[in-house]
């Protein structure tokens, strides 16, 4: 579900005064056009026909993974309005579930079953969307595109109406005041180091995907799902329809809180996804670092989504310096050493040498019990003496960052 707010991330300076960036713009109609009227499906059929005929046409190949990518996100905010997702003071704790999803005034019973139904649905459509990336070989490819003017038919119901447009939908969500004209002068000249970015973004995405789908939430669905969705189907109906007891505040029960946290205790069920989430983890470094090699290449300043340290980035007020990206390549390599069990993860108890091995708890795992791994039982099997990873590189980062690093790193990919 982080599809969506990463999405939301392009839009982030819809609500400042960007025209003079865009006196050269020249946004590819045919794309724009399709993500302008929500035609994403026609938009799918017909840069795959021009695809066809034209194999090695990189810029259309990157429109094509543009448009898969909206209709995808169209489609799982359509599932979660067929289900009537809920936005309320639980589903507030979790920024995956802020999703600007209409209220359905009738919605659909949801299973089980349908819940991974729709994850499974994402992980399909960012699979194409990488497939569809995958052979862009050209360096200098542009794709000039106004993202806040996309629009969605979020609810279903084969209308674009006034709020189902990504700048709408941004100043929704954010309280930012974002406004039309600002979206319409506002574009990013996406680049070369921008499809790997994207690739790197699917990939990441993918990698939760898996994670999800390798466990069985069955149990926690059962008991807690009605927090989420107004009519789960549920042995325990009386939780759907029934009073709170001890209820704080906005129709949460501390007892559903209690009794969520608790029932984080996962089986694994289908292990070979945790080896493609690791696999996913490891081409999301790949690419970033392949991303950033292409970026530090550039000579041109056009409307960067990522500059390098030469370039102005649309995202006014913001800058990048060669410290940071030192500073994140560091980063990627420590996370691939992580990754590979060349080096391990500290252990949070006092006293223990060891550390936590994260490529065994992916290739060799057991049932997750969230609790058991805050209190440090669950991590035993993981333990071993080795080396850790260099603290020193994580001291830096959030130095030159400047705090901030979690928020960089969503940017940065």
């Amino acid at each position: 579900m982080r599809l969506f707010v990463c999405l939301l991330l392009l839009l982030f300076t819809l609500a400042f005064p960007l025209a003079p960036l865009l006196k050269s713009a020249t946004p590819n109609v045919d794309v724009e056009q399709y993500l302008i009227n929500g035609q994403f499906q026609q938009g799918e059929a017909a840069l795959y026909s021009q695809l066809q005929q034209n194999p090695q046409d990189d810029r259309t190949r990157f429109g094509l993974g543009v448009v898969q990518l909206m209709g995808g996100a169209e489609r799982l905010l359509q599932s979660l309005y067929r289900y009537g997702l809920r936005q309320n003071s639980f589903t507030a704790f979790f920024p995956i579930l802020r999703l600007p999803v209409p209220a359905n005034p009738a919605p659909q019973e949801i299973t089980y079953a349908d819940s991974r139904r729709i994850l499974q649905n994402l992980l399909t459509d960012l699979t194409k969307v990488k497939e569809t990336l995958e052979p862009i070989k050209d360096s200098n490819i542009k794709l000039p595109l106004r993202l806040g003017l996309t629009r969605m038919d979020l609810n279903a119901n084969g209308k674009l109406e006034a709020d189902e447009s990504f700048w709408k939908t941004f100043s929704l969500l954010t309280g930012i005041q974002a406004t039309e004209k600002a979206a319409q002068n506002f574009a990013i000249a996406f680049d070369a180091g921008d499809v790997l970015w994207l690739k790197g973004y699917c990939n990441l995405l993918s990698a939760i995907a898996q994670v999800v789908l390798a466990h069985d939430e069955q149990t926690l669905f059962n008991s807690t799902a009605h927090l989420i969705f107004p009519k789960p189907q549920t042995p325990y109906q009386f939780l759907v329809q029934g009073t709170s007891p001890f209820d704080f505040g906005g129709g949460l029960d501390i007892a559903d809180l209690v009794a969520f946290v608790h029932l984080i205790n996962f089986p694994v069920v289908e292990p070979q996804r945790l080896i493609a989430a690791l696999q996913h983890l490891q081409a999301v470094t790949a690419l970033s670092r392949q991303s950033w090699k292409l970026i530090l290449a550039e000579t041109d300043s056009d409307r960067e989504w990522l500059p390098n340290p030469r370039q102005k980035g649309v995202i006014p007020n913001v800058s990048i310096t060669q410290p940071m990206i030192d500073s994140w390549l560091s980063f990627l390599n420590e996370a691939d050493a992580l990754l590979e069990g060349k080096k391990l993860a500290p252990f949070w108890r006092k006293r223990e040498l060891r550390g936590v091995n994260l490529h065994k708890v992916l290739t060799q795992p057991r049932p997750f019990d969230l609790v058991l791994w805050v209190q440090g039982s669950a991590a035993a099997p993981y333990l071993q003496i080795g080396k850790q990873t260099d603290a020193g590189v994580w001291r830096q980062l959030f130095q030159v960052f400047r705090g901030q690093f979690f928020q960089f790193a969503a940017w940065f990919n």
